[in-house]
């Protein structure tokens, strides 16, 4: 059958050119559009809900918050682990799905069970869910310094808050903008307890009454002249002048009682339970950029650079953007890596073949045939939704060196061939069928004995089977595809650059040279 396969090959040469041409081009393309990233994504298919209870203890949020949702969750279709955290002012409850549920099918669900329990949590509280992102999502990191001592960490905060998140988040493939360190800026109301009995006013009064004072509120329109007017009250808070000027009644002798009257109004920053500090220099505002599931980091990572140069002219004088942590430079040196390699095996299969065959062009089929079986390694990569990493990249470099054996002997058996019957137009492509039938099905399943090698990598599960998977794939593929390959266009590209007169084995001086020293070692071993 093999030997079939490999007469059909040199019989429609053409078609095999039009098909590896095909293949080429689909395989770039696919090189072209594989999300690139530096490590495989270990991290379990998992949803996460994080609810803000704001001043409340740890144990209130357990037994309010937590608790109704972690066991509201159980039920969920594909769920396996539902774990519960519970914080001052915050209850984060993690769903971990069967590895192979679709991330998004199980937000969905995630989110048809929180609206049923959602209306039994308390009315301060606040469930939202986490970023569509996994655990390697964190893709870049950046932070705002100010040398000149221009603005504070608060206005650096408002910026980050105001300015560069909203920016940020329309790069595509950026799931989230996290910040991290500063102040928040907040407006605070100080009352004075004696005050407040003084005047007999509860408060959860104040509390209605600040929410009441800080609204617009329209009242339809009225209609003049033709013409229709809409009536809205302006009531923003504006200024702490304006916060101050709330009232809260009368007192008893008629006069407006004003916040004022009864608190300290100011500005100042909301209460921080953990600070940033960038290289032992002091406190500084930083930005998390988490990248959505599925998406090209290194694609990702470039648009947020450029996003960035662009926003740099908007921010104020003395404001700079530090990177603080880039993974496109791991992906490229992951990337840069392989093509090194690849480089490397070109040169070492061309020196051989100029030294022990004494014919360049012989090389020339190797060479070849090498990144053909790399893009299709690629296109299938790409086809089954796979990404190049360091481990996905790992299995095509340990490939490389097993997928160019087949062209080497199947090169080294035409030259000699060559060697008893001088090589012509004529019989050009019947010494190439005889040569490569004899070692075609040998090589064939040789090479399909080293791409089943890995077969049993694929039994692995959970996170071993998710680091090491992505290297037995690629692995296989490559292999697969340069087995195929030795018996159908190996073939072809000996009949097109193996041409003119070779050397013969026993005249070529390297091999005499290095025959006369193998054969006292071989004499002394018998």
């Amino acid at each position: 059958m093999i030997e079939s396969i490999i007469r059909w090959s040199i019989t429609n040469r053409f078609l095999v050119v039009i098909a590896t041409l095909m293949l080429v081009a689909v395989g770039l393309y696919s090189l072209k559009n594989t999300p690139v990233d530096a490590l495989p994504d270990l991290s379990d298919v998992q949803v996460i809900i994080k609810t803000s209870y704001p001043g409340q203890a740890p144990q209130v949020i357990e037994d309010q918050v937590t608790y109704p949702l972690t066991t509201a969750m159980l039920s969920v279709p594909g769920a396996v682990t539902v774990r519960g955290y519970s914080f001052f002012g915050d209850s984060y409850v993690y769903i971990i799905f069967d590895e192979k549920t679709d991330l998004y099918w199980a937000r969905s669900r995630v989110l048809e069970y929180l609206s049923q329990v959602a209306p039994s949590l308390p009315a301060a509280a606040r469930p939202q869910l986490g970023p569509d992102a996994t655990g390697v999502g964190w893709v870049y990191l950046y932070a705002l310094v100010d040398r000149t001592g221009q603005h504070d960490i608060s206005e650096l905060r408002s910026l980050q808050d105001w300015f560069l998140k909203f920016e940020l988040q329309t790069v595509p493939g950026v799931s989230e903008i996290s910040a991290v360190g500063g102040m928040v800026k907040q407006y605070q109301v100080r009352i004075d307890p004696d005050k407040l009995r003084a005047f007999d006013i509860p408060l959860s009064h104040i509390q209605t009454a600040i929410k009441r004072g800080n609204q617009e509120i329209g009242a339809s329109v009225i209609e003049m002249a033709d013409a229709e007017y809409m009536v809205r009250a302006t009531g923003y808070i504006k200024n702490a002048t304006d916060l101050g000027n709330i009232p809260l009644g009368v007192n008893k002798n008629g006069t407006p009682l004003l916040l004022k009257d009864i608190a300290d109004i100011g500005t100042g920053p909301q209460m921080r339970r953990g600070i940033a500090e960038l290289n032992g220099e002091g406190e500084t505002v930083g930005g998390i950029v988490v990248m959505r599931y599925g998406e090209n980091a290194q694609q990702v990572i470039k648009g947020v650079k450029a996003k960035l140069e662009q926003l740099k002219k908007g921010l104020p004088d003395g404001v700079e953007v530090i990177t603080v942590y880039d993974r496109s430079a791991l992906i490229e040196r992951a990337v840069e890596n392989l093509w090194v390699k690849l480089l490397e095996e070109f040169a070492v299969v061309a020196l051989v073949c100029m030294v022990f065959l004494f014919h360049f062009r012989s090389s020339l089929v190797a060479i070849i045939s090498l990144p053909v079986g790399i893009l299709t390694a690629f296109s299938i990569m790409h086809w089954q939704g796979l990404n190049a990493n360091i481990m996905s990249l790992g299995g095509i470099a340990i490939a490389i060196g097993a997928m160019i054996d087949g062209a080497i002997v199947m090169i080294e058996n035409m030259h000699k061939h060559m060697e008893k019957t001088p090589l012509t137009d004529d019989n050009r492509w019947q010494i190439v069928a005889k040569s490569a039938s004899e070692v075609g099905p040998a090589l064939f399943f040789s090479l399909v004995i080293i791409t089943v090698s890995f077969m049993p990598v694929f039994t692995l599960e959970a996170q071993e089977g998710r680091m090491f998977t992505p290297l037995a794939y690629t692995k296989t593929y490559a292999m697969a595809a340069s087995a195929i390959l030795a018996i159908t266009l190996v073939p072809v590209l000996m009949g097109y650059f193996i041409r003119g007169k070779v050397l013969a084995e026993n005249k070529n001086p390297v091999n005499r040279v290095l025959t006369k020293l193998y054969m006292p070692i071989l004499s002394t071993v018998l």
